[in-house]
Parts: structure tokens; sequence; C-alpha cells
């Protein structure tokens, strides 16, 4: 038998929960037995299964496809991933002009997406991801020269 205290309006009660069966509760009050009759469940339990995780992304040959930190040529500037996700954008290409606070990827880590600019005035030189990869922190998504 379970044993609880409680307190209502000033009044100290010293519960004990005993055996259920059948809905029948044995509870005592202050040392005064009692049966107590519980409400009957009205339906079915629905038990809901939570989604699984989305998979990596993978190569025709069955491999993840994740960008590792690659080496940049010297003279070019890389931008590199904040922290690990997945590319859903490039709205720039190879040869454009950008300005430093233009967005040249988006990047979705933790259900939101990340505005990646450029960093830096130059001239998209590579961009060594696509859209769909996984990229993990600190990979070269692109470089400017």
């Amino acid at each position: 038998m379970k044993e609880y205290k409680y307190k209502i309006n000033g009044n100290t009660y010293n519960v004990g929960v005993g055996d259920i069966e059948d809905n029948i509760a044995q509870v005592t009050v202050n040392g005064i037995p009692y049966k107590v009759e519980l409400e009957k469940k009205k339906g079915p339990v629905t038990i809901v299964s939570a989604p699984r995780p989305s998979a990596a992304p993978r190569s025709a040959t069955g491999e993840k496809v994740i960008a590792k930190a690659t080496p940049v040529t010297s003279g070019a500037y890389a931008v590199t991933a904040p922290l690990p996700g997945v590319v859903l954008s490039i709205p720039v290409k190879v040869g454009d002009t950008v300005k430093a606070a233009d967005t040249v990827l988006v990047l979705e880590a933790m259900k939101m997406e990340n505005a990646i600019h450029a960093g830096r005035d130059g001239k998209i030189a590579s961009i060594n991801v696509n859209p769909s990869d996984s990229v993990l922190e600190g990979a070269t998504l692109l470089t400017i020269e």
C-alpha cells in the first residue's frame, strides 16, 4: 500500500492506496477504509509513433553525401559552414560578382534556414557543394577570389 499525506483547506489527511481490481481501489483515509470506483476509460488508447528522422542523402553507390573540410588555394577566400546542416539552395554561380553582405548559400540546420553571406567582396571562384548535400561544420562551401 502506498502512503500519501494531503493537506486540504488546512486539514491533513493520511491516505493509503492499496490494490486496484476491476476499477475498484482499496483506499484508507485517516485509518478509515473505503472502496473507490474508478472511472472506466471511454475507448482504446491511441499510440502515436513519432516520425523517424530523415536519413542523410546517399550517392548512386549508396555512400552518404557529406562534404568535409577541404584546403583552399592561396589568394582565395573560403566561405565555410558555420554549423553542420543540409544545403538548401545556392543562389550564385561560378563567375558571379558578390558583395560581402550578399547571400551565397542557404543552409538548413536544426530545422532553421540560415543565410550564409559572402563575407567579402569578390568573384565566385568555385562552388564545392550541391543542393541537398549534408555538410559538416568548417566544410568549404565555396571560394571567392
